[in-house]
């Protein structure tokens, strides 16, 4: 399920036939031409409505999910991250003002800052009693023992990190959780993936937003770090799923002329305000375990996700439950004002009893035919690489924030907040530039403003540089599962963009570690990011354009694709020579 969920991400073309151009939707139904045979749901749109107001409302009701979204990815963030300035807490001083007893016991470094790790290791009671009040170099140290001090200025509340002392040793942590969360995307992706065409979109949907509510609200009672792991493995069942799935229903029943639309906006909007939203939240409460549960009990709202969202018509199209697919279909044409003619709906019976027998001719294949020509093979190697590099960029960008040297929570919202202008961007140019150069061109931008952040100072210089590179990876993310999408062949593209989207779980996984490495050197991680995102960048230039094509049904037509092409084909310099070559014709 989730790679056919995939299939139209962020650029609105389903696994079916998507070349077919629609007419306007205001047509009344006489008016619409005959078709001369019904290929798929796709034909059908002329006489229910492209985006009529059963559309508009299902696209309203994206809202939540979108929220839903942003907080399973994004809330572990503010629940774990530490103050920049902590040291150890001794309890014989707890008398003595912050400012004296930090003075006291703890030594300065190198750089005349105060340790963070390590203490003067004396009798702090005869200390006090021969009215000691200023330190001794010379005095041996120790390592902190379990507690320490915190300077809440940057960060304003109580984390769990911070109560639990994850920081020095156990510095590692909040690493160690992050990367856990996404060993529970895996899970859920394959868990809720089987139930999703098992038993359906909508059962999935459910699941496993229930399943993120369930683990959301127990990580607010957790007290140790390995129940919060379990509970964030339990939220990251959820990651993606809890989004995706309802993206995906609601763009199957949009026409085809407005899917580029309602699948970029719904995440420009709803997923990109509930980001921004979310620190927030954090500062407003000032308590991380009000924050999550803040974050976490409205996932419980999926429970009535079946009272107001349809099931996938193409699902229950392919489970042979053809009635309840029109019943469905019939219920949007009465609400958008139109007519399904008799003979059409008759003949779409007849088409849609074609498609469930050839879903079941498409079970023969597995993902191992992608491996079985050299042409399709070297294309599904690349895919594999590319989105690999994509999400590593782009998540990586995300938990970086906190090393850019200026508040997180605002730097956090402004970097978030290029969501929207890149969605933007990207529905204005990417067919006029074309799926490979726009891949090819934002992720090497990316990576080189993300080097470049390197070698200016920490704060505002490193940090708008770091966002420049944000904007761009955004714009790769977006394109990246539509490209892959249209590259592989119908019969093997549920499996393939399986394959690809959880080679991105276990990618993901290393990220948090990337980002922890900034406390060696705050530059590792943009270097690493930059230099993995020019890399994923220059891959793209491998791969055949995509942009205008139709998309490969059989291994033969995936082993074919994009023969001829040239190098430097860009599909704006394409459409014009074939205007001026019309034009000669006519001459």
């Amino acid at each position: 399920m989730e790679s056919h969920e995939k299939d139209v991400k962020n650029g609105g073309r389903a696994l079916d036939n998507m070349a077919f151009e629609m007419t306007n939707d205001e047509v009344v139904p006489q008016a619409v031409p005959s078709l001369s045979k019904l290929r798929d749901l796709d034909d059908l749109f002329p006489y229910i409505g492209d985006f009529g107001w059963y559309q508009r409302i299902l696209f309203l009701l994206m809202i939540p999910f979108g929220f839903f979204f942003a907080f399973v990815y994004f809330s572990q963030i503010f629940m774990t991250v530490v103050p920049e300035q902590h040291w150890c807490f001794v309890p014989e001083l707890k008398n003595l003002s912050v400012e004296e007893r930090r003075h006291l016991s703890i030594p300065l470094t190198q750089n005349n800052q105060y340790d963070k790790c390590r203490v003067y290791d004396v009798d702090w009671k005869k200390v006090l009693e021969d009215g000691v009040t200023q330190p001794d170099a010379n005095w041996p140290t120790k390592k902190c023992h379990k507690q320490w001090e915190f300077n809440f200025t940057d960060v304003p509340y109580e984390t769990i990190a911070t109560q639990l002392g994850w920081v020095c040793d156990r510095d590692n942590y909040q690493a160690t959780a992050q990367s856990i969360f996404f060993c529970g995307a895996i899970v859920g992706g394959l868990l809720f993936g089987w139930i999703a065409d098992k038993y359906g979109r909508i059962p999935a949907l459910v699941g496993t937003n229930m399943i993120g509510f369930i683990g959301g609200v127990g990580t607010a009672f957790t007290n140790d770090f390995w129940s919060f792991c379990l509970c964030r493995f339990l939220v990251g069942m959820a990651y993606d799923n809890c989004f995706v799935i309802m993206y995906i229903v609601v763009v199957e029943y949009v026409g085809p002329k407005w899917r580029t639309f309602v699948a970029n906006m719904s995440i420009a909007v709803y997923f990109t305000f509930a980001a921004c939203l979310l620190p927030w939240i954090a500062l407003g409460v000032a308590d991380w375990k009000i924050y999550t549960l803040i974050t976490s009990v409205p996932l419980a709202m999926a429970i009535f996700t079946p009272c107001v969202v349809p099931e996938s018509a193409r699902w229950l199209i392919s489970q042979g439950r053809i009635d309840e697919a029109i019943k469905i279909l019939k219920k949007c044409e009465r609400i958008n004002g139109k007519k399904i003619p008799d003979a059409v709906l008759k003949e779409f019976r007849d088409t849609a009893t074609e498609i469930a027998k050839s879903e079941q001719e498409i079970k023969n294949y597995s993902v191992l035919d992608l491996f079985s020509t050299p042409r399709l093979r070297r294309n599904s190697v690349l895919l594999l690489f590319i989105w690999t590099a994509i999400a590593m960029a782009f998540d990586g960008h995300v938990r970086n924030v906190g090393s850019l040297g200026l508040d997180i929570f605002l730097t956090f919202t402004i970097a978030t907040a290029t969501e929207f202008p890149a969605d933007i961007l990207l529905i204005l140019t990417l067919d006029i530039v074309g799926r490979r150069w726009m891949s090819f061109g934002t992720m090497v931008i990316c990576g080189i403003f993300s080097l470049l952040a390197t070698t200016v100072p920490l704060g505002i210089p490193s940090a708008s540089l770091a966002i420049v590179g944000r904007f761009c990876v955004n714009i790769s993310y977006n394109i990246g599962m539509q490209y892959a999408a249209e590259l592989l062949p119908t019969v093997v593209r549920a499996q393939g963009l399986a394959l690809i989207h959880m080679m991105g779980y276990l990618a993901t996984i290393l990220v948090p570690y990337i980002v922890y490495m900034a406390t060696i050197a705050t530059e590792i991680p943009l270097l690493i990011l930059g230099t993995i995102a020019i890399a994923g960048g220059c891959l793209c230039m491998c791969l055949p354009e995509s942009t205008g094509k139709e998309m490969p049904q059989t291994i033969q037509d995936g082993e074919d694709y994009g023969r001829g092409q040239k190098f430097w084909e860009m599909p704006v310099f394409s459409k014009r020579t074939k205007a001026v070559s019309a034009e000669i014709s006519k001459i």
